[in-house]
């Protein structure tokens, strides 16, 4: 629970910086809950399939990344956090193309970077298998790929920007998800971020610190003058 709080923290306070009311948001690989769990106004979600009927207030929508069934432009910002690294290295490029091209505003990925993220998913899913308890599949799928690294984004397509944010140092993160394997503490965790928010959201960006588990680019269209 902390965890999704951690990698979604930031990304809603970039939503909140460039987002209007009433604007549409798109989140790629959501599952049946997405952005959702912690945003509560109407957005679109797409996956491949979802395990459990979608929540709201997330419109559910099943297709790939890699063909979105939507207009250019169709949305004002879209969302894919910890994607990237459940993507085939050769079908990355056309992710990223697809989610800018039905884009307005703001493209937002959010994945574990480079070597040292993998190696951190290694050791974590090692202490699965030390307590005898079955590795959760998201860290399953994790081993299948290499981790994409800050080259992803080495070129900006023109008439983007880019800003980049550091997301839960690699220590925090190990720290965090071994905690997780304990029920009675993740329930803990739920409890302060019902009671405690914004307290858990400032302890939680100090967190956010190089060297990082995750990497959230944000690519912001140029607006055209004149």
């Amino acid at each position: 629970m902390l965890n999704r709080a951690a990698r979604y923290f930031p990304i809603l306070r970039e939503l909140r910086q460039y987002t209007d009311a009433g604007d549409g948001i798109l989140d790629v690989g959501s599952g049946p809950v997405g952005i959702g769990e912690f945003w509560p106004h109407f957005f679109v979600g797409c996956d491949v399939s979802f395990a459990v009927p979608p929540q709201k207030p997330m419109c559910p929508v099943v297709c790939s990344g890699m063909h979105l069934p939507f207009r250019d432009r169709s949305f004002d910002v879209v969302v894919a956090s910890d994607v990237m690294e459940h993507v085939p290295p050769e079908n990355r490029p056309k992710l990223i193309s697809e989610m800018l091209r039905v884009a307005r505003k703001v493209a937002i990925f959010g994945y574990p970077c480079g070597l040292t993220a993998l190696a951190l998913d290694k050791k974590l899913r090692a202490d699965y298998v030390s307590r005898m308890m079955a590795p959760p599949l998201w860290l399953e799928e994790h081993m299948l790929y290499p981790f994409p690294s800050e080259d992803l984004f080495r070129d900006v397509p023109a008439g983007w920007e880019m800003k980049v944010i550091p997301n839960e140092s690699l220590e925090f993160h190990y720290w965090v998800m071994r905690m997780e394997m304990r029920l009675s503490v993740n329930r803990l965790f739920r409890l302060g971020l019902k009671l405690f928010p914004q307290v858990i959201e400032f302890l939680l960006r100090r967190a956010d610190r190089e060297p990082s588990y995750r990497k959230i680019f944000l690519l912001i269209r140029q607006q055209r003058v004149g």
